[in-house]
């Protein structure tokens, strides 16, 4: 037979796990809204960018611009990975390193070489046990980021764009927030902006001075900076909205847990006075 004592410390156990994990999902759906807001504000930003941009581009058939060809086939490139800083969040973190590894393993069998990167904790101790070659590492910056911290790590991915002509591309991956339930891992190609430069001429009445190409690589580091702080902020949404999701689930599992272990305690507390009454009248009867 069970023992009592066993049964109501499993109980006391996991009621106090169940505590923490209720409080983890009221926090995350806290931080969520907040992050969900932020997520919203920026996507006009870099879209309004993006779209000046193609108008640019479109005003002549012949423009041209160190950001919108393609360079050599070899050589490396940048691979943006955007991650978490703590885990507890379902497969959060380890579906966008399965895209970003699936990803690194395409480049190295193209011939190209893939330096990473990273943002968030979680990401860079993923990267950093595996050795992979890393640029800059980010972290705990998702929750408190500003446009600010875009326009740092753009500054420096343009930086590097500019320096190494042996950097071919570089790539941004990161989480989408789809619904509470649903978050979709993204990749997305920032430079070179093969999908402007293959806009139609379209010709206004606008003057650029001193160039249309050179406003146009004026606004390039913006847009980088209005993307990435938009796929920071849009990554940190949907990791607590998964978070959410996973500690809901596990609260639910405790509480059935806690269900069964209280039937399980009854049914063995009603054998223990069974048992005591079974001894008792045994006695008796053997008095008489």
């Amino acid at each position: 037979m069970p023992n009592l004592k066993d049964i109501k410390r499993r109980i006391h156990s996991v009621e106090s796990t169940m505590q923490i994990t209720k409080a983890m999902e009221l926090v995350a759906s806290s931080k969520f809204r907040r992050a969900k807001d932020r997520a919203d504000d920026a996507e006009p930003f870099y879209r309004a960018v993006y779209q000046l941009m193609a108008e640019i581009a479109s005003e002549d058939s012949y423009f041209n611009s160190q950001y919108i060809h393609k360079r050599t086939e070899n050589g490396s490139a940048l691979l943006i990975v955007i991650a978490g800083d703590r885990g507890l969040a379902g497969g959060f973190n380890s579906n966008i390193f399965r895209m970003a590894q699936s990803r690194m393993d395409e480049l190295t069998a193209k011939g190209v070489d893939p330096i990473v990167l990273p943002i968030g904790q979680k990401a860079v101790d993923y990267f950093t046990r595996r050795g992979a070659k890393i640029l800059k590492s980010y972290d705990h910056i998702a929750e408190h980021a500003s446009i600010y911290v875009g326009m740092d790590i753009a500054e420096l991915v343009i930086e590097t764009y500019k320096r190494h002509v042996s950097l071919q591309s570089v790539e941004l991956l990161f989480t989408n927030y789809i619904s509470p339930i649903r978050q979709e891992q993204e990749w997305l190609q920032v430079i070179p902006l093969t999908d402007i430069a293959g806009s139609k001429p379209n010709r206004s009445a606008v003057e650029y001075d001193p160039s249309p190409e050179a406003v146009f690589d004026q606004l390039v580091p913006k847009y980088v900076a209005g993307l990435l702080y938009g796929a920071i902020v849009e990554s940190f949404a949907s990791e607590q909205a998964a978070r959410r999701t996973a500690m809901e689930n596990a609260t639910d599992n405790a509480t059935e847990m806690i269900d069964s272990l209280s039937l399980q305690y009854n049914r063995a507390r009603q054998g223990a006075i069974t048992q005591e009454i079974t001894e008792i009248v045994g006695g008796a009867n053997a008095q008489q």
